[in-house]
């Protein structure tokens, strides 16, 4: 199937067509900054334009920043506050004519990671850590995804896990990779101690820099620790695979958009 995905994210919208057998990109993946402020109505206007940049005339699957139910966003912790309650696979549909499967955007890159990358084969739990402008999780035992983690929000030092460890931190804060390590390292520790996985994957963008923290990630010890084999890509690549999958359920009416022509309740925000 070719699905296009895009990744909703706190500082980019990324997108490109995917073949969900092989989990390839069809063509070089578009990247728009994320609107400021990011409400409903801009970032719909930007998921439009993605779609619109590929011509794209098939289904599409998309990753939001958020805990999703049935394509309803329940959280905005890197968004605008209006997303809360908002249908984003109603206002995503009606935006681009086509049918779209939301999903969270580190379950989606758990899709794409225990498919094609570090967790492929692995079975017992397993717990994916997306380091970025938040920190995101998935969590899978024997390969089927626990929805809606959102771990990033545990506490750390008596603040969010997200406000001490995140990508964004290290650079806003201009933290050495040292002390960002130990900041990382105390967070996996945690997730550790409260789940006791048998495999804990390190995504996002900074995963590319994995020699620059790993050696200083005590965690290993315990438990085995790996970077993400699909980087940046992997948001997008589980986006299109979260598309697959609700249809393979046949679940269209609960997880897919409406057919174009629909139009979705007014969204909150601007």
């Amino acid at each position: 199937m070719r699905v296009l995905g895009i990744d909703v994210g706190g500082s980019g919208i990324k997108g490109a067509p995917v073949d969900t057998r092989t989990g390839r990109l069809l063509a070089p993946r578009v990247r728009l900054d994320t609107p400021a402020p990011a409400t409903p109505a801009a970032v719909t206007r930007s998921v439009a334009r993605v779609v619109r940049r590929f011509a794209w005339r098939g289904p599409i699957g998309c990753g939001v920043p958020a805990a999703v139910r049935a394509g309803v966003l329940l959280t905005a912790a890197n968004v605008h506050h209006g997303w809360i309650g908002t249908d984003a696979r109603a206002l995503f549909s009606h935006a681009t004519g086509r049918r779209v499967a939301i999903i969270n955007d580190a379950d989606a890159a758990g899709y794409a990671e225990m498919t094609f990358g570090a967790g492929r084969g692995r079975t017992g739990l397993v717990i994916l850590v997306t380091l970025g402008t938040g920190i995101g999780t998935a969590l899978f035992i024997n390969g089927h995804l626990v929805p809606n983690t959102e771990l990033g929000h545990l506490e750390l030092d008596g603040h969010e896990a997200e406000a001490r460890a995140s990508a964004k931190v290290r650079k806003h804060s201009r933290l050495s990779w040292k002390k960002w390590a130990l900041r990382v390292d105390a967070y996996l520790q945690a997730l550790q101690r409260y789940f006791w996985p048998d495999l804990i994957i390190v995504g996002g963008g900074v995963s590319r820099k994995a020699e620059k923290f790993f050696p200083r990630l005590s965690v290993a010890e315990n438990v085995e620790v790996v970077p993400a084999q699909l980087q940046n890509d992997a948001g997008i690549v589980g986006a299109a695979l979260a598309y697959e999958h609700a249809a393979q359920r046949g679940r269209q009416r609960l997880a897919l958009g409406p057919p174009a022509g629909v139009r979705p309740r007014p969204a909150g925000g601007a």
